[in-house]
């Protein structure tokens, strides 16, 4: 499975940014599709995931409330809509394909990431 992220870019504290990432190849209903990150300096983090066959969301906690995912099975899709961003939400996001309880599968896939930076 192959997954291509895109939507990353320079907002200012409070503001949005809608990530997508799009996936190929032979993929299964079975497992949860969602997003990382990685900051300067810092290990990669779980921030959402959503189960493609019945839609349940898995949020970290310094994304409640804040950021949204959601999926469009006909293409493929997930999506992370960010609103209120903070300068600590500065990082690379990663989507990723096989989430079980916040870790990424060793057998899943993760795309290539897109930079979000944050400026206050």
């Amino acid at each position: 499975v192959q997954l291509q992220a895109s939507g990353g870019g320079l907002v200012q504290a409070g503001g949005s940014l809608r990530l997508s990432c799009a996936a190929s190849g032979p993929t299964s209903s079975n497992y949860a599709r969602g997003w990382f990150r990685q900051a300067p300096g810092k290990e990669r983090e779980f921030v959402a995931s959503i189960s493609w066959s019945g839609g349940s969301t898995s949020y970290a906690d310094s994304v409640k409330g804040r950021f949204t995912i959601s999926k469009d099975t006909a293409k493929n899709m997930v999506y992370l809509e960010m609103n209120g961003l903070k300068p600590e939400d500065t990082a690379v996001y990663y989507c990723a394909y096989k989430i079980v309880r916040g870790q990424r599968l060793p057998s899943g896939s993760w795309g290539q990431g897109t930079l979000v930076t944050v400026s206050s």
